[in-house]
């Protein structure tokens, strides 16, 4: 079976969530989808997947209901099943930055199409760009000559803000992510924090590698993916990528011929700082996963 797999979200004003979270897994579940999707105040957002009939009717249902189509959808395929089960949470952010002065609904920053993004690359070579996700997903890969802050979550964003740039030194920002979502409340903030020009590109890492010839891209390497792909590249092709199951880092095949990985225990990212006593248990967990799946 062939998955269609579809990455979507939306800032919208949802007044209760809690009536919504029921009828949208009710409904989920009736079209045998699977994957998460996050309710808040401020929207959706989530990736979701089932048979193509299933996935076009959810997202006729959930269009009706919040409008994604007139946020951000993208789609894609997978060979297996990319999500165990389907999830549908509520949450205070579809996003967490906790940062309350950053409000896509009420401003946010100057959207780039895949095409824009690469000339705004090539008219300002001297430009801040920075690259929003954490450091698990900007080891696959990254735009030629991007900022990796280095932050292990979103929430250490605002701290990078502060301690590297300057409203008054960096006039003009471009930033991006996977699907566009942290993007669109990272612009927020930092125009309310008195940075005048913000870029971001539209539809994120996902639709440029989708969009852009291979021939004309500034990406570098592959994207990763938070379902069991792990990594995508150009055209959205599944990458040859797993998940170290000690730390969550992407792997390489030449990464699992370390002498430090140890499949569902650890890796070169993580061997040095894992005690026996969680080693042993990812052992017994990986021990159940194979029983379990003879």
């Amino acid at each position: 079976m062939n998955w269609k797999v579809a990455a979507l979200y939306r800032f919208v004003e949802i007044a209760d969530t809690a009536p919504l979270q029921a009828q949208v897994k009710a409904e989920c579940l009736k079209h045998d989808i699977c994957g998460t999707l996050l309710l808040a105040n401020e929207g959706i957002n989530g990736t979701i997947a089932g048979p193509e009939s299933g996935l076009d009717a959810i997202i006729d249902y959930l269009d009706e209901k919040l409008g994604v189509r007139a946020g951000e959808l993208k789609y894609s395929h997978a060979a297996e099943k990319p999500f165990r089960r389907m999830k549908v949470r509520q949450k205070k952010e579809i996003v967490t930055l906790r940062q309350p002065q950053a409000n896509p609904t009420k401003q946010v920053g100057t959207y780039l199409e895949p095409e824009d993004w690469n000339k705004l690359l090539d008219e300002n070579p001297d430009m801040v760009v920075i690259d929003t996700r954490n450091t698990y997903e900007t080891a696959v890969g990254m735009f030629d000559g991007a900022t990796d802050p280095q932050t292990q979550t979103f929430v250490e964003f605002p701290d990078y803000v502060k301690k590297n740039l300057d409203p008054q030194k960096n006039k003009k920002v471009a930033m991006y992510c996977t699907g566009g979502i942290r993007c669109e409340k990272a612009s927020s903030y930092m125009l309310a924090e008195g940075f005048e020009e913000v870029y971001h590109l539209k539809g994120g890492i996902l639709k440029y590698l989708e969009t852009i010839p291979a021939d004309e891209s500034k990406w570098k390497g592959d994207c990763f993916v938070f379902d069991r792909r792990v990594a995508v590249g150009q055209d959205l092709e599944e990458s040859p990528y797993m998940l170290c199951y000690g730390c969550r880092m992407p792997l390489s095949e030449e990464d699992t011929h370390k002498d430090e990985y140890e499949k569902g225990v650890s890796c070169h990212h993580c061997k040095n700082t894992l005690t026996p006593e969680k080693a042993h248990a990812f052992r017994m967990r990986h021990q159940q996963f194979k029983d379990e799946n003879l």
